[in-house]
Protein backbone atom coordinates (compact mmCIF):
# COMPACT_ATOMS: atom_id res chain seq x y z
CA UNK A 1 0.00 0.00 0.00
CA UNK A 2 1.50 3.27 -0.69
CA UNK A 3 2.45 5.81 1.92
CA UNK A 4 0.43 8.22 1.59
CA UNK A 5 -2.90 5.86 1.61
CA UNK A 6 -1.51 4.52 5.23
CA UNK A 7 -1.55 8.10 6.33
CA UNK A 8 -4.82 9.07 5.00
CA UNK A 9 -6.37 5.68 6.88
CA UNK A 10 -4.45 6.87 9.82
CA UNK A 11 -5.89 10.49 10.04
CA UNK A 12 -9.59 9.30 9.76
CA UNK A 13 -9.55 8.18 13.30
CA UNK A 14 -8.75 11.76 14.57
CA UNK A 15 -10.85 13.25 11.92
CA UNK A 16 -13.89 11.67 13.61
CA UNK A 17 -12.57 13.08 16.87
CA UNK A 18 -12.32 16.59 15.97
CA UNK A 19 -15.80 16.24 14.07
CA UNK A 20 -17.40 15.04 17.35
CA UNK A 21 -15.61 17.98 19.22
CA UNK A 22 -17.11 20.84 17.31
CA UNK A 23 -16.54 23.90 18.31
CA UNK A 24 -15.69 23.21 21.77
CA UNK A 25 -11.64 23.70 22.70
CA UNK A 26 -9.55 20.96 24.61
CA UNK A 27 -8.44 22.88 27.67
CA UNK A 28 -4.84 21.58 29.51
CA UNK A 29 -4.92 22.49 32.88
CA UNK A 30 -2.14 21.37 35.48
CA UNK A 31 0.54 22.92 37.15
CA UNK A 32 3.35 25.03 35.98
CA UNK A 33 6.09 22.52 34.24
CA UNK A 34 3.31 19.55 33.36
CA UNK A 35 4.03 19.99 29.66
CA UNK A 36 0.15 22.27 28.78
CA UNK A 37 2.51 23.58 26.37
CA UNK A 38 5.00 21.32 24.69
CA UNK A 39 2.01 18.49 24.99
CA UNK A 40 -0.42 20.72 23.23
CA UNK A 41 1.27 21.70 20.42
CA UNK A 42 1.45 17.86 19.63
CA UNK A 43 -1.99 17.13 19.92
CA UNK A 44 -3.00 20.43 18.14
CA UNK A 45 -1.04 19.09 14.98
CA UNK A 46 -2.30 15.20 15.77
CA UNK A 47 -5.78 16.92 15.16
CA UNK A 48 -4.82 19.08 12.63
CA UNK A 49 -6.98 22.63 14.82
CA UNK A 50 -5.00 25.24 15.77
CA UNK A 51 -2.34 25.84 19.66
CA UNK A 52 -2.99 28.82 21.92
CA UNK A 53 -1.47 29.20 24.76
CA UNK A 54 -2.95 31.32 26.57
CA UNK A 55 0.20 33.21 29.04
CA UNK A 56 1.41 34.38 25.71
CA UNK A 57 -2.11 35.90 24.99
CA UNK A 58 -2.45 37.62 27.90
CA UNK A 59 1.35 38.91 27.79
CA UNK A 60 0.29 40.35 24.40
CA UNK A 61 -3.04 41.71 25.78
CA UNK A 62 -1.00 43.05 28.54
CA UNK A 63 2.49 44.44 26.46
CA UNK A 64 3.93 42.73 29.34
CA UNK A 65 5.51 39.54 30.51
CA UNK A 66 3.59 37.62 33.20
CA UNK A 67 6.73 38.14 35.30
CA UNK A 68 6.09 42.05 35.19
CA UNK A 69 2.42 42.14 35.89
CA UNK A 70 3.09 40.08 38.35
CA UNK A 71 5.26 42.90 39.66
CA UNK A 72 3.78 45.88 38.50
CA UNK A 73 -0.11 45.07 38.87
CA UNK A 74 -0.21 42.13 41.26
CA UNK A 75 -1.33 38.89 41.31
CA UNK A 76 -5.12 39.66 41.82
CA UNK A 77 -5.20 42.26 38.78
CA UNK A 78 -3.42 39.46 36.82
CA UNK A 79 -5.77 36.33 37.82
CA UNK A 80 -8.54 38.90 36.59
CA UNK A 81 -7.30 39.86 32.78
CA UNK A 82 -6.12 36.03 32.86
CA UNK A 83 -9.89 35.15 33.11
CA UNK A 84 -10.92 37.66 30.31
CA UNK A 85 -8.51 36.45 28.20
CA UNK A 86 -9.50 32.71 28.17
CA UNK A 87 -12.64 33.67 28.54
CA UNK A 88 -12.68 35.40 24.75
CA UNK A 89 -10.13 32.70 23.79
CA UNK A 90 -13.26 29.81 24.50
CA UNK A 91 -15.33 32.05 21.92
CA UNK A 92 -12.62 30.64 18.85
CA UNK A 93 -13.05 26.86 18.68
CA UNK A 94 -12.23 24.43 17.96
CA UNK A 95 -8.71 24.64 19.52
CA UNK A 96 -6.14 23.12 21.64
CA UNK A 97 -5.96 25.89 24.76
CA UNK A 98 -2.97 25.44 27.28
CA UNK A 99 -3.97 27.15 30.24
CA UNK A 100 -1.63 28.95 33.16
CA UNK A 101 -1.17 26.71 36.72
CA UNK A 102 -3.49 29.20 38.54
CA UNK A 103 -6.48 29.62 35.70
CA UNK A 104 -8.73 26.68 36.50
CA UNK A 105 -9.31 27.83 40.40
CA UNK A 106 -10.93 30.70 38.89
CA UNK A 107 -14.46 29.01 38.84
CA UNK A 108 -15.81 31.08 36.55
CA UNK A 109 -13.51 30.18 34.03
CA UNK A 110 -13.78 26.73 35.19
CA UNK A 111 -17.68 27.46 33.84
CA UNK A 112 -16.52 28.95 30.65
CA UNK A 113 -14.22 26.10 29.97
CA UNK A 114 -17.41 23.39 31.00
CA UNK A 115 -19.34 25.33 29.01
CA UNK A 116 -17.26 25.22 25.83
CA UNK A 117 -14.61 22.90 26.23
CA UNK A 118 -13.12 19.86 27.83
CA UNK A 119 -10.79 20.50 30.52
CA UNK A 120 -7.76 17.54 30.66
CA UNK A 121 -5.82 17.98 33.45
CA UNK A 122 -1.95 17.12 32.94
CA UNK A 123 -1.64 15.96 36.09
CA UNK A 124 2.70 15.21 37.26
CA UNK A 125 4.64 14.13 40.33
CA UNK A 126 6.53 16.55 42.59
CA UNK A 127 9.79 15.55 41.41
CA UNK A 128 8.77 15.73 37.50
CA UNK A 129 7.71 18.76 38.33
CA UNK A 130 10.65 20.02 40.29
CA UNK A 131 13.19 19.15 37.74
CA UNK A 132 11.17 20.59 34.66
CA UNK A 133 10.78 24.08 36.50
CA UNK A 134 14.25 23.95 37.58
CA UNK A 135 15.68 24.64 34.43
CA UNK A 136 13.28 28.11 34.13
CA UNK A 137 13.15 31.40 35.68
CA UNK A 138 10.31 32.73 34.91
CA UNK A 139 7.94 31.68 37.36
CA UNK A 140 6.35 34.52 39.76
CA UNK A 141 5.22 31.98 42.25
CA UNK A 142 8.21 30.35 42.91
CA UNK A 143 10.30 32.68 43.53
CA UNK A 144 10.37 32.22 47.06
CA UNK A 145 13.52 31.46 49.50
CA UNK A 146 12.14 27.61 49.16
CA UNK A 147 10.62 26.98 45.79
CA UNK A 148 9.94 22.94 46.81
CA UNK A 149 8.00 23.73 49.79
CA UNK A 150 6.00 26.11 47.88
CA UNK A 151 5.68 24.21 44.84
CA UNK A 152 4.24 21.13 46.87
CA UNK A 153 1.94 24.00 48.73
CA UNK A 154 0.26 24.60 45.41
CA UNK A 155 -0.38 21.33 44.34
CA UNK A 156 -1.83 20.33 47.89
CA UNK A 157 -4.29 23.77 47.03
CA UNK A 158 -4.62 22.76 43.34
CA UNK A 159 -4.87 19.28 42.57
CA UNK A 160 -8.04 18.91 44.20
CA UNK A 161 -9.38 21.53 41.97
CA UNK A 162 -7.71 20.30 38.90
CA UNK A 163 -9.46 17.22 39.53
CA UNK A 164 -12.20 18.82 38.36
CA UNK A 165 -11.48 18.03 34.72
CA UNK A 166 -13.50 16.28 32.44
CA UNK A 167 -10.19 13.51 31.90
CA UNK A 168 -6.93 13.04 33.58
CA UNK A 169 -3.75 12.35 31.94
CA UNK A 170 -0.33 11.41 33.69
CA UNK A 171 2.47 13.92 32.39
CA UNK A 172 5.70 11.97 33.20
CA UNK A 173 9.22 11.64 31.50
CA UNK A 174 8.91 9.83 28.25
CA UNK A 175 7.81 10.21 24.86
CA UNK A 176 5.50 12.85 24.55
CA UNK A 177 3.54 11.54 21.79
CA UNK A 178 2.88 8.41 23.92
CA UNK A 179 0.97 11.26 26.38
CA UNK A 180 -0.39 12.82 22.73
CA UNK A 181 -1.31 9.31 22.64
CA UNK A 182 -3.58 8.97 25.70
CA UNK A 183 -4.73 12.25 25.63
CA UNK A 184 -6.42 11.56 22.30
CA UNK A 185 -7.74 7.91 23.05
CA UNK A 186 -9.06 9.76 26.20
CA UNK A 187 -11.14 12.05 24.20
CA UNK A 188 -12.14 9.87 22.07
CA UNK A 189 -13.99 8.33 24.89
CA UNK A 190 -15.22 10.90 26.40
CA UNK A 191 -16.54 11.67 22.90
CA UNK A 192 -17.54 8.30 21.43
CA UNK A 193 -15.24 7.89 18.96
CA UNK A 194 -13.73 4.46 18.83
CA UNK A 195 -10.18 4.08 18.42
CA UNK A 196 -8.75 7.59 17.81
CA UNK A 197 -5.45 7.07 18.76
CA UNK A 198 -4.98 2.81 17.76
CA UNK A 199 -3.63 0.78 19.87
CA UNK A 200 -1.14 3.00 21.32
CA UNK A 201 -1.88 4.39 25.09
CA UNK A 202 -5.32 3.71 26.75
CA UNK A 203 -6.17 6.16 29.70
CA UNK A 204 -5.92 4.32 32.82
CA UNK A 205 -8.97 3.41 34.72
CA UNK A 206 -10.89 6.14 36.80
CA UNK A 207 -9.31 9.03 34.51
CA UNK A 208 -13.10 10.40 33.56
CA UNK A 209 -13.41 13.12 36.68
CA UNK A 210 -16.62 14.01 37.19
Amino acid sequence: MPHGATQDIAARPEAALTAALGRRSIVLVGMMGAGKSSIGRRVSIRLGIPFVDADAEIEKAAGMSISDIFASRGEAEFRAGEARVIARLLEGGPQVLATGGGAFANPDTRAAIAAKGIAIWLKAEFDVLMKRIKRRHDRPLLKTDDPGATLRKLMQERDPIYALADLTVQSRDVLHDKIVDEIVNALAGQLGVAGAAGAAGAPEPGDRRS
